[in-house]
């Protein structure tokens, strides 16, 4: 069997399109497969697949189409902020709009200057927050918590990779700070923040593949947030901050909650680059 990798990419973008799948699925999946770079990919469109990757490739774009399996769980990782990390069934695939949330959370720590600062990222799951502030602020001290022993095994894995050092505990959201006695200057977290009721309009290959434990919160989605700002107000120093992702419609409920918890803050809404509500950045007094 001889086929050329333009004729492959050709069918299997038609079959994923006549599937309702994302046609460019097709070239992500085949990349992956042959080992190519982007660019090295596109120079060898008229090069012959061998023929063990063609079986390979058409047997994962099958399991996608029939199943939904995200690209994510087939390839074993995805790219943040540059790099690249490990992730599986026990972890939230990362998402462009977090990399928003991370880049406002080092402006942040940045604007303070030369200050030495403690982090932590609740609820860290594949660790992409913790890890990518830890490499990129190298004079920070960052922890990250997940109630997830199998999501914890997942971001250590990822951090000893990558050659970040971050101190890992186990426990719920802020428990696990809150028996140690251990303050931080700045809280960041992308905690689940689904609302159970909104299961039904998220696509296959989120809702049957990422964990529920990442995915849905009780309270219309803020149960998360809630539980959080418990223990906050015992932990985070004067001049803290704290950065959350939120849902679209979430803006104003969580900045209301972090208001009630420091009355003194200044709490912001930042909408992310499709133009929705995303970001909570609230400065403590």
């Amino acid at each position: 069997m001889t086929i050329k990798q333009y004729e492959v990419l050709k069918r299997a973008s038609l079959f994923l399109e006549e599937n309702n799948r994302e046609p460019r699925f097709a070239e992500l999946l085949l990349q992956h497969h042959l080992g190519l770079s982007r660019s090295a990919f596109f120079l060898n469109m008229r090069e012959t697949i061998p023929e063990e990757v063609y079986h390979a490739f058409q047997t994962d774009l099958e399991k996608h189409v029939n199943t939904g399996i995200p690209l994510q769980h087939l390839t074993g990782y995805e790219e943040f902020y540059g790099r690249r990390f490990q992730v599986n069934e026990s972890v939230l695939i990362p998402r462009p709009e977090t990399e928003e949330l991370v880049q406002h959370t080092i402006a942040a720590v940045n604007f303070r200057g030369n200050q030495k600062v403690r982090i932590v990222d609740v609820g860290t799951g594949s660790g992409i927050i913790a890890i990518t502030l830890a490499l990129e602020l190298p004079e920070a001290d960052v922890f990250a918590t997940d109630i997830s022993q199998a999501a914890l095994h997942v971001a250590r894995a990822n951090a000893a990779r990558l050659g970040a050092e971050v101190t890992f505990f186990e426990g719920d959201f802020l428990q696990p700070l809150t028996e140690r006695q251990l303050p931080v200057d700045i809280l960041v977290s992308n905690p689940p923040y689904i609302a159970e009721a909104e299961r039904t309009e998220l696509h296959d290959t989120v809702k049957n593949f990422d964990p529920d434990l990442a995915l849905f919160a009780a309270d219309d989605g803020l149960a998360a947030y809630k539980k959080i700002m418990k223990h906050a107000t015992k932990l985070i120093n004067r001049n803290g901050l704290i950065a959350f992702e939120i849902g679209h419609m979430q803006g104003e409920a969580v900045k209301r909650l972090v208001e009630e918890s420091f009355p003194d803050s200044n709490v912001e809404i930042i909408q992310d680059i499709n133009g929705k509500d995303r970001i909570i950045l609230a400065k403590i007094g």
